[in-house]
């Protein structure tokens, strides 16, 4: 990459925590994922079947990195390499002043509709997002979400988040059960998250900023069946939030890289699953599961089941929305290369919702 895209974080001359100089750090600086630098024009570049961006994510940045582990995460602290070297989600995120990023996104309104500062864990993070969502929400004309870390927050820092302007806030279990997710982010890979508190702070969020207001980000192909995600996406809906679904896509250097990505036939069934619960037109206990916990019978009519499929809504990122109830945060083409689309980043063709109802019925 073009070194000169990058704010180079220099580390000063001593270990010292309290002598340490820090130069381009958040709040200050900040990551941009690579779409989203593509978009703002900070780097060249097009999209694949001229997919648009209309969500531009942030991420925190500090020159001593992130203090998880999590097995599928580039980011991940025993990775090798310096922090600001490693990609995340499998590209990586240039550095760039927040002054610039907040100047050219009031550039391009008609193209983005949210904003999303990402969290780390650090114990920097939290006193940083309050300061960047409070420019956010005071300089520009969209939205602020927060991708939160609950490791590092307490209750009453949610209640800030609302005050200081953002209008939604994920919570990234990742996991569909609680022993998956401390194999792979807690104890399991000596990592400092853990089951209950995220589920916690999940639970309190959805109390201050209300129903709907509230994302679950969720990793199909982990390890879990469909029937253990789609009732975690039923307990997320229970609790008045909606999930958010990602295909595991794996990472080069991440301790899961080898994890082979989960059969597109998985990802499509949950997929409708998801759909399904998140509007409330059925519930994961009316589903029938067949072997090895694979759905057979989504619960609901079958002609409701077809309408779905032909809509193809169901199939595109989801994530927090924008102008319109479909995600805004699409995410060109963050779990699957384009030649395999996972999630879609624009409306499908008819070829496209063929291609999903033959995978739909693909059974290994």
């Amino acid at each position: 990459m073009n070194k000169n895209l990058l704010a180079v974080n220099t580390i000063g001359d001593t270990d010292n925590d309290e002598n340490r100089i820090y130069y381009e750090n958040s709040p200050d600086y900040l990551k941009v994922s690579l779409a989203a630098a593509m978009t703002l024009g900070f780097v060249p570049g097009m999209f694949y079947r001229n997919a648009c961006l209309h969500c531009v994510n942030v991420l925190l940045t500090y020159d001593d990195g992130c203090r998880a582990n999590c097995a599928y995460c580039g980011l991940q602290k025993s990775r090798e390499g310096a922090y600001n070297e490693k990609s995340f989600i499998r590209v990586e995120w240039p550095v760039f002043k927040t002054d610039d990023i907040i100047d050219l996104t009031l550039k391009k309104k008609e193209i983005i509709h949210r904003i999303c500062i990402s969290m780390i864990t650090h114990e920097r993070a939290k006193e940083d997002t309050f300061n960047i969502l409070t420019r956010f929400s005071s300089e520009l004309h969209c939205p602020v979400s927060i991708l939160m870390t609950p490791t590092i927050l307490k209750h009453e820092d949610i209640d800030k988040f609302k005050e200081y302007g953002a209008n939604m806030v994920t919570v990234a279990l990742d996991a569909a059960t609680p022993e998956l997710f401390d194999e792979f982010r807690g104890r399991g890979v000596n990592g400092p998250h853990r089951w209950e508190k995220y589920n916690d702070i999940l639970n309190y969020s959805v109390s201050v900023l209300g129903k709907n207001r509230v994302g679950c980000h969720l990793v199909v192909g982990l390890g879990e069946t469909e029937k253990e995600m789609i009732y975690r996406i039923q307990a997320v809906r229970d609790k008045g939030a909606r999930s958010h679904l990602f295909s595991f896509y794996q990472e080069k250097g991440s301790k899961l890289e080898n994890h082979p990505q989960c059969p597109a036939g998985q990802f499509r069934r949950v997929q409708v699953a998801r759909h399904i619960i998140d509007y409330d037109m059925g519930r994961a206990e009316d589903f029938v599961f067949g072997e090895g916990g694979k759905v057979v019978d989504f619960g609901i009519p079958f002609k409701n089941v077809a309408e779905i499929i032909e809509r193809g809504t169901a199939f595109q990122t989801t994530g927090c929305p924008g102008k319109t109830e479909v995600s805004a945060c699409n995410r060109p083409f963050g779990d699957s290369s384009p030649r395999n689309i996972r999630s879609f980043p624009f409306e499908l063709n008819a070829a496209d919702i063929a291609r999903v109802r033959r995978e739909l019925l693909e059974y290994e």
